[in-house]
């Protein structure tokens, strides 16, 4: 084999005839823009089309989009793209039927847009997946040397006959000097064949060093939280980031019927910068409203409180048409059209073509709405009832619909409010198709009341979790659970998860260890910038008991890793999230006395206290397209790159939260990004961008702009289906289309668990006391003391809850509990 080799060498240093027309095809189109969509380098993988999927253009000698035939000598061969695949539907075999000398092989095509860059003095991985039928063989690569061309650079390896499927691995020697790119592919010198899927690159790694700990050691393993000395002046129960890094801060008349009845609605813009607020004129009650950012990167409102509750019952809160649009440049709110329905705690989701879909809520009349909303982009409005398909169905409130992949919407089943929807308490609706699909597995389904639901990282994957949650009307202890799910599954189901870890509980006289199953409610989950999720804030029942636990979700490993709490209560109407800088801010908490929270709090995760972070020094364009490969330059080596939506979050929900994996190329300290061509997993809009190097430490994130629609078919010569992943798609399960025409669904006017008989509509006497409260007088004005209630005036006769027992018109008076 040594002699042979030896020979291949001296014949392969002379210059190898080439299909040149092959070439130029390749090159012209590498000028410009690809007539398909070629199929991307998967993350770290530097090479192009791997698996063959991708045709190449008219004139490419029937090969792959970037594969070239190449070989020399007196042989008789074929190179066909066959069926017969490791994965996919395509992969190449090469065959020689007679040789007298020479090879044939199928390399990377030699040229800049499909040659592999290298770095001088490093090693790379390289793999594939292989079948032979001759031991003649060899992975064979080339080099580009910036002076003298392409030429002949090594054999590496020898494959083994092989009559299933095999994977074959080798490493580089360290590049020459004077080489930027190498090509490589097998080479077959015998009679027989080989066929050839899955092919991969991979630099190897430098060796990592262990990052110096800028804090205690406590903090750097489970990071730190600071209480900033400025509070935030408003009652905001919405956050929003703002594509200018500023937050958003929304809070109508702040769950205080008297700033309603005064028509003091307000908001305010923090400046993460300089630690400064600024409120903002609000036209309207903005509490409890719907809000999402649209794709040009202004702030759509929608609905809001019409009404607090009345005091005899007659109604609940309700809901009004109203829709507005905030500026962040101009930092304004302007009106749109009204909605078809009131919508008191509306979803909104975002969708691949950057109109908005907006279910549930309660109308103006404090029914449930059964109308479903769209907002249409190009319109700019609310587009008609006729225009918009409806089920008819009452999906409650904030119910988080979750884009997928394919353009359908996956309920997860968290919610706010009581017991969830009829059937599994999750479900896909397709809009197109007009149909609910039942998603079975989600545990406890009527106890999920303000659990928190996120796409994890990366939203390639397709995978949700939910966690937490409880019922603030049966008010039992909150729960430790979670789900797990694979949207990409043939029927997708959800799984148990690893349960939420246990910390502290404040039941009123100091905190204590949280015991059995006691979990939280009120659940913030923040995506990080290192691809894991931050739960944090929570409490053990309806408006009380706030509970002091945060932890790390890994969706590698599926664990949960305890980290520094909270110090502030984080329960009904607080909200956490990513601020630009790679920490997370959280905000608010509003117990059932009425009371708000105005300190802020502000974490600082362990990968902050890992020494430097890697820089982006430059972006190449900040206006991306769909498909397109976008060049960033960074100051260091960097491990991954990814897009993560600003927040827009409230009640623990955020449906629109995503994590969108950037597959890259490495070329010194140039990056190529490879943007996906599905805007169902990145629908239009502003993102921020984060660099992440080996040890997870995250770079400050830059602002990109997705474009929309118009942009998409402009780069693809036409508009995409939604549906371009085939997965999902035979589901079983109950399915049903759109169902009868109804005008809205009846609810409770104590929907919000709390008995409007005593005190004012902000403060929250609940209709079901945790389970430790006795059912007499005594015990449960105890514990409203022990909240903070003091006296509550009686709201005409009727004293359900037995709090006024010497008839004095006020609840949990001396005479009353001495009667109790």
């Amino acid at each position: 084999m040594t002699s042979r080799l030896t020979s291949r060498t001296r014949f392969r240093i002379r210059p190898r005839p080439r299909r040149r027309t092959a070439l130029l095809a390749v090159g012209a189109l590498a000028a410009g823009l690809l007539l398909v969509s070629p199929q991307p380098a998967s993350a770290a993988n530097l090479v192009q089309n791997p698996g063959f999927e991708t045709a190449g253009p008219p004139g490419a000698a029937d090969m792959p989009y970037c594969w070239e035939k190449s070989g020399w000598g007196d042989n008789d061969f074929t190179f066909t793209t066959v069926a017969d695949a490791h994965s996919g539907g395509k992969a190449m075999k090469v065959e020689l039927t007679r040789r007298v000398s020479g090879d044939r092989k199928a390399l990377i095509t030699e040229s800049a847009a499909c040659a592999p860059p290298v770095s001088v003095g490093k090693q790379y991985d390289l793999s594939l997946w292989y079948k032979s039928t001759t031991p003649d063989t060899s992975v064979t690569l080339f080099r580009h040397d910036t002076s003298a061309g392409w030429q002949y650079w090594t054999d590496l390896k020898t494959l083994d006959m092989a009559g299933t499927w095999t994977q074959a691995s080798v490493r580089t020697p360290e590049i020459p000097a004077n080489t930027d790119r190498i090509t490589w592919g097998v080479s077959v010198y015998g009679t027989g064949s080989v066929t050839t899927d899955d092919y991969t690159m991979d630099q190897v790694a430098d060796p990592v060093p262990e990052p110096e700990c800028t804090g205690t050691p406590a903090e750097c393993a489970n990071g730190r939280w600071d209480v900033l000395p400025t509070r935030n002046p408003v009652r905001s129960m919405h956050s929003v980031v703002l594509n200018n890094g500023k937050v958003l801060l929304i809070a109508g008349s702040g769950n205080s019927e008297e700033m309603f009845e005064a028509g003091t609605f307000t908001s305010a813009v923090y400046d993460p910068e300089n630690g400064t607020y600024k409120q903002i004129p609000t036209p309207d009650d903005m509490f409890c409203a719907g809000h999402v950012q649209l794709d040009d990167g202004r702030v759509l409102v929608m609905s809001g409180n019409k009404a607090y509750p009345a005091a005899n019952g007659s109604h609940g809160y309700e809901g009004y048409k109203d829709s507005y649009v905030f500026d962040p440049v101009t930092e304004t709110y302007s009106r749109t059209n009204d909605m078809n329905d009131g919508h008191w705690y509306p979803s909104a989701t975002i969708l691949g073509n950057g109109d908005v879909i907006s279910f549930g809520g309660l109308r103006e009349d404090s029914t449930g709405s059964v109308t479903a909303e769209l907002w249409s982009d190009a319109e700019q409005k609310w587009l008609e009832l006729w225009k918009v398909n409806q089920t008819w169905s009452y999906w409650g409130l904030y119910p988080s619909m979750i884009l997928m992949q394919d353009g359908r919407l996956f309920y997860s089943g968290s919610h706010v409010f009581g017991n969830n929807i009829p059937g599994t308490g999750s479900a896909i609706y397709d809009y197109g198709a007009n149909t609910v699909t039942q998603v079975p597995g989600l545990q406890r389904k009527d106890e999920r009341d303000q659990s928190a639901s996120v796409l994890l990282p990366p939203a390639q994957d397709q995978k949700v979790l939910t966690l937490g949650g409880g019922n603030i009307e049966s008010n039992p202890a909150a729960n430790r659970l979670t789900d797990v799910i694979d949207l990409k599954a043939p029927n997708p189901a959800y799984v148990a998860g690893p349960p939420i870890p246990q910390g502290t509980v404040d039941l009123g006289a100091g905190k204590v260890a949280q015991t059995g199953d006691q979990g939280k409610m009120y659940v913030s989950a923040v995506l990080l910038p290192d691809g894991k999720v931050l739960e944090t804030g929570g409490a053990l029942h309806n408006r009380a008991d706030p509970v002091f636990e945060a932890s790390l979700y890994d969706p590698a490993t599926n664990t949960f890793d305890p980290v520094a709490a909270d110090p502030e209560a984080r329960g009904y109407h607080s909200s956490a999230f990513l601020l630009p800088d790679g920490r997370v801010m959280a905000t608010g908490d509003n117990p059932g006395n009425g009371s708000w929270n105005h300190n802020v709090s502000v974490y600082t995760p362990p990968y902050l206290l890992k020494g430097p972070r890697p820089k982006i020094t430059s972006v190449i364009d900040k206006e991306w397209v769909y498909g397109d490969t976008q060049r960033i330059t960074v100051d260091r080596p960097i491990a991954k790159a990814e897009l993560i939506r600003p927040a827009a979050v409230t009640h623990s929900s955020d449906p629109n939260q995503r994590f969108v994996d950037l597959p890259l190329s490495v070329d010194g300290d140039n990056v190529d990004l490879n943007v996906t061509s599905n805007p169902n997993l990145a629908p239009p809009g502003w993102y921020m961008l984060f660099a992440v190097d080996a040890n997870g430490v995250p770079s400050v994130a830059e602002w990109v702009h997705l474009q929309g629609p118009s942009a998409l078919a402009k780069a693809s010569g036409d508009t995409p289906s939604a549906h371009v992943h085939d997965f999902a798609d035979a589901l079983k399960g109950k399915t049903t289309g759109p169902g009868k025409k109804t005008k809205s669904k009846q609810v409770s006017p104590t929907l919000a668990g709390c008995d409007r008989h005593y005190g004012s509509a902000n403060v929250c006497v609940p209709t079901a006391f945790p389970p430790e409260v006795k059912p007499t007088t005594a015990s449960r004005c105890a514990w409203l003391k022990n909240n903070d209630y003091g006296r509550l005036r009686l709201n005409g006769k009727d004293d359900p809850l037995r709090l006024d027992r010497d008839g004095d018109g006020l609840a949990c008076g001396k005479g009353d509990v001495r009667r109790g």
